[in-house]
């Protein structure tokens, strides 16, 4: 008997349907489905997106009234052209089954394509913009290309027509060592290959046994957006960001632009234009030395020529040596007469001094005995008792000198205590005045107080209404208060409303 056949729900058959048990029911309804939906095409958005450590791929496939879990297993999802992503239009191939474990159907998917041009191209779009936004492709980090690279790493395949055409013009134009390093340009393994050669370029070590490259080159042909799809990975454009040596990017056509383009240090259209802004052409840049080398042989000559002209130009306005010497020379030769003239006229004063000096002796010793003498009179005067004597007699002429002194002293001070009396008395008079014309001034103040305030208002009949310190001026206002304080020329009182 089917177990899926129709049975009447009442009838005498109804007691002798067979017991099945959950996993035999789960069984059954595993079988079913997987016959009827052997391989299926299913067109989708891509949900939630989970990729756990065992390499598995678990995904939701859902469209605007339901949602189907999808399974891509470790071997199929490491082969998969495009990666999934939440929000993806996608078309899958697979096989629907069920989990019994949870009484859930799946599908097994097997491949996934994205579901036309413009679901691409909307992930395309939405990968750029986040990596825009964390700076990937800010042109301020980006690095000038060397002039002239030792050594050039290329990132390509080596079996296309790319390595060909960048080989045969860097040969053209100025030929460099070349480290190539193999990637598969299309497909899975792609994006990881290609990371990882930028990278690995990036590790080597400068003058090592495989030298690290000046510059690198990344390229491949043009193809479709499918086949370029691999240098549109986070992966790639990340490791060209974070390269250290310049890279150039030359990947497809002049019209085919990849994410790598803006993650580059330098765009190139084309593989061999990438070559071109490698390196310069040898024969120009020879050309260009050589112009320069003529050039700077041109200027030299003319400069020497021209200082020689200058200098023989100053040579003429020079004198002769000869001439510069008549003038010096005159002057030594007289110099010379003068010294031996001078020599002769000395002789006579010497003999006259030898002579002084021999009548002089004498005198001398007469004068120095003299001086002797008067020198010991006068240090008899300085003895103790002399002092004494001496201080006594300058005393008294002090004295007598003080008292003839003392008579004009006291007049001066007089004199000094009268102008001092009159300076005084000036300014007591001075001080007097300015304290009456405050006065006056102070009194002229208060009698205007007086006339403009409202007391004298108030002699005219006038009062003046309160609340507390609210001065009322309104009937309006006076309404308002429950007491009012009217002031009078005499007196205040309080009325109550």
């Amino acid at each position: 008997m089917d177990l899926f056949d129709d049975q009447p729900e009442d009838g005498p058959e109804q007691g002798n349907r067979p017991e099945y048990t959950v996993a035999e029911l789960s069984g059954a309804i595993k079988r079913v489905i997987e016959n009827e939906f052997g391989h299926v095409r299913l067109r989708a958005e891509v949900g939630r997106v989970n990729r756990p450590r065992s390499g598995h791929l678990y995904l939701d496939l859902k469209d605007d009234s339901a949602v189907m879990a999808g399974i891509v297993w470790k071997g199929v999802a490491s082969k998969l052209d495009t990666q999934p992503e939440e929000g993806m239009e996608v078309i899958v191939t697979g096989r629907i089954t069920t989990f019994p474990g949870q009484s859930k159907y799946q599908i097994i998917i097997e491949d996934i394509k994205p579901a036309g041009m413009g679901a691409l191209m909307a992930v395309l779009e939405k990968r750029k913009a986040a990596l825009a936004a964390e700076g990937l492709f800010d042109p301020a980090r980006k690095k000038p290309l060397p002039y002239l690279p030792e050594i050039i790493g290329v990132v390509t395949s080596p079996s296309g027509a790319v390595i060909r055409d960048i080989l045969h013009r860097l040969r053209d134009r100025f030929p460099r060592k070349v480290l190539i390093w193999p990637v598969a340009v299309q497909g899975a393994k792609c994006a990881p290959e290609v990371a990882n050669a930028i990278a690995g370029f990036n590790r080597l070590t400068p003058g090592g046994a495989l030298p690290r490259p000046d510059l690198i080159i990344v390229a491949r042909g043009g193809g479709s957006v499918e086949d370029l799809w691999g240098f549109n990975e986070e992966v790639v454009v990340r490791a060209a960001a974070a390269s250290d040596i310049p890279l150039i990017s030359a990947v497809g056509h002049e019209t085919d632009t990849t994410l790598i383009d803006f993650a580059s240090d330098k765009r190139a259209p084309t593989p061999t234009a990438a070559a071109e802004l490698a390196v310069p052409v040898r024969v120009e840049l020879m050309a260009y030395l050589d112009q320069q080398h003529a050039r700077m042989s041109r200027a030299l000559s003319q400069g020497l020529v021209q200082r020689g002209q200058r200098l023989r130009d100053m040579a003429r306005a020079l004198p002769r040596p000869d001439s510069l010497l008549d003038s010096p020379r005159q002057r030594l030769d007289r110099a010379g007469d003068r010294l031996a003239r001078a020599a002769t006229l000395t002789e006579a004063p010497k003999l006259r001094l030898e002579r002084a000096a021999a009548r002089l002796d004498p005198a001398l010793m007469t004068g120095v005995q003299r001086r002797k003498m008067r020198l010991a009179g006068i240090s008899g005067g300085l003895r103790p008792a002399t002092l004494r004597n001496r201080i006594a007699q300058e005393k008294e002429r002090l004295a007598s000198r003080s008292m003839r002194l003392g008579p004009a002293l006291t007049r001066e001070r007089m004199l000094q205590q009268a102008r001092f009396d009159r300076a005084g008395k000036s300014l007591s008079d001075v001080a007097r005045r300015q304290i009456d014309r405050w006065r006056n001034q102070i009194d002229a103040a208060e009698r205007l107080r007086l006339t403009l305030g409202y007391e004298a208002t108030l002699e005219r009949g006038f009062a003046v209404v309160r609340s507390g310190d609210t001065l009322i001026t309104t009937t309006q206002a006076a309404q308002q208060h429950t007491s009012l304080e009217i002031q009078f020329r005499d007196g205040k009182i309080t009325v109550k409303l």
